[in-house]
């Protein structure tokens, strides 16, 4: 609000500048206009100068937090005892030595002596790092960190986080390919598009363990699930639904392959990034880009956003304007993920269109989508069956069982960790809340499940998951 009130400050600046156009419903506009100027100015430095306290706060106290009392987030806990003699014999030398040599006659005797089974890196280079852009790879800790702490909290899988200071994506990958035999699963992290496509294709074609880019497929994921329970709800099919994508980047491409893989119709797509609609007339398109390009005469995002069944933002703030939004077909879907401040605000988006279901990528609103919710218990599901990479097939059965699960009822320790009464599948829930306990057994068995029907599972179904009839 604060943003759209400059703006209007800006025109009135313009316009009443030393008086020069009166207003015409006041003859005293000429002087009414910069007093109102002046005072909407002050209540505004005021505004900020609150948010400045406010983001003051919480800086600080993110701060504290990282720092105090132990530097970071994350640490390494021993397994084993290591409290007498002995068991520092077995631990390391002479006993060691034994499976070494087990490893070292059968590389697979690694899952049963040491920590790779359980072990995920979560590996970045720096260069599309939340909302900051490319900050480099020591800069990046603090995230990667974070990510390992979600890791380890919502799914129990140890991590260490690995930056890399590599300028080229051949760099990358060959530093990625050298350690790879020390995990049982690679994350990579916050790598900007292009390059992420490349790297994450190349390590996937060359290592032998799951390598999965959650920029691009968690995300896809996350919106797939969302999208076919908002089009149910909304009495609409994907494979007829009319979708515009806003940018083109990793998450952005992703999404549209998955929703491709699952029913949508390619010429259905309009995807746009800074120069507009991505049509096969442009020149200027990467091989990436040109994968999702399409044959229309829509130039600009208000062009592509007549009549459109659904919208995904993943671009940045206030792009989409009130009037976009009504040009829109009846009952339209608005997945607006820029974060903190979504392509069109909830607040705006609902006073335009009264029929629309949407969905952003705050927790402050409904429908958040969240990454957690997808990230953790996919790899729990590869590790426990030693998937040896992470297919379309397991990332379907991914987005059906988040789907599902939102249909189910909602469990008492769910409406208690959010302060709810009751929580049932509809507008305002298409998809699970992140701290829903069913979310680790849920997707983990319908991941590990698809790994071994699609013939990617070196284990078979795990003896601690439940049995399937």
């Amino acid at each position: 609000k604060l943003m759209e009130t400059a703006g209007r400050v800006d025109q009135f600046r313009k316009r009443f500048r030393r008086g020069s156009e009166p207003v015409r419903s006041c003859p005293e506009g000429a002087l009414v206009a910069p007093f109102f100027v002046r005072h909407l100015e002050y209540a505004m430095s005021q505004a900020g100068k609150n948010k400045q306290d406010a983001d003051f706060e919480i800086n600080q106290a993110a701060l504290d937090y990282h720092a105090k009392p132990r530097p970071g987030k994350i640490s390494v806990e021993l397994t084993k005892p290591a409290e007498t003699q002995r068991d520092l014999a077995l631990a390391y030398t002479p006993g060691v030595a034994e499976p070494v040599k087990r490893i070292a006659a059968d590389p697979e005797d690694a899952y049963k002596y040491t920590a790779k089974g359980n072990l995920v890196g979560v590996i970045t280079q720096g260069s599309a790092v939340l909302g900051l852009g490319n900050v480099g790879a020591l800069a990046s800790k603090p995230v990667m960190e974070g990510k390992s702490v979600l890791f380890k909290h919502f799914a129990d899988i140890d991590v260490f986080d690995i930056e890399v200071a590599a300028e080229h994506p051949q760099e990358f990958i060959e530093t990625v390919m050298r350690i790879a035999p020390t995990f049982g699963g690679i994350n990579l992290e916050d790598i900007a598009a292009p390059q992420c496509f490349e790297i994450e294709q190349s390590l996937i074609e060359q290592l032998d363990i799951p390598v999965f880019h959650d920029d691009q497929h968690g995300t896809a994921i996350i919106i797939a699930a969302g999208l076919l329970n908002a089009l149910e709800l909304q009495g609409k099919t994907l494979d007829e639904s009319r979708i515009v994508v806003l940018g083109a980047g990793a998450a952005g491409i992703a999404a549209v392959r998955l929703l491709i893989a699952m029913g949508a119709r390619r010429d259905n797509f309009m995807v746009i990034d800074r120069k507009g609609v991505i049509q096969l007339c442009r020149k200027d398109l990467n091989p990436y880009k040109f994968g999702v390009a399409v044959e229309t005469e829509a130039r600009t995002l208000e062009d592509a956003m007549k009549g459109a069944d659904v919208f995904i933002g993943v671009s940045g703030p206030d792009l989409v304007s009130p009037g976009m939004l009504a040009s829109m077909a009846d009952k339209p879907v608005v997945f607006a993920l820029s974060n903190p401040v979504p392509e069109i605000r909830p607040e705006v988006a609902h006073e335009v269109r009264k029929d629309l279901i949407m969905a952003t990528g705050r927790s402050d609103y409904p429908n958040q989508v969240n990454n957690v919710l997808g990230f953790p218990f996919i790899f729990r599901g590869a590790l426990d069956v030693r998937a040896s990479r992470i297919n379309e097939d397991m990332q379907i059965a991914a987005v059906n069982a988040l789907k599902d699960l939102t249909h189910a009822p909602t469990p008492q320790e769910v409406l208690d960790a959010y302060g709810l009464q009751a929580l049932g599948f509809g507008p305002e829930y298409i998809l699970p809340k992140p701290l829903d306990p069913r979310l680790r057994g849920v997707i983990s068995f319908a991941v590990a499940a698809a790994a071994i029907d699609s013939g990617v599972a070196r284990a078979g179904w795990p003896e601690h998951y439940p049995v399937i009839a």
